[in-house]
């Protein structure tokens, strides 16, 4: 019975749970709002392509 209280008491792999369900919740998140961010980071691109083609005239 003491091995089983012990056991129930262990806390070391709570840290390894926490991470993977914050990695599981980031993943859901990046696929549901895949388009929205694929958007963004064109626009981002863009923007660096135009200014960056000002510098060199």
């Amino acid at each position: 019975m003491e091995r089983i209280l012990e056991f129930w008491r262990e806390e070391d792999g709570v840290g390894v749970v926490e991470i993977i369900l914050i990695l599981v919740i980031l993943i859901g998140l990046v696929l549901m709002f895949k388009e929205e961010i694929g958007k963004i980071i064109d626009k981002a691109f863009k923007s660096i392509r135009d200014d960056s083609g000002k510098i060199l005239k």
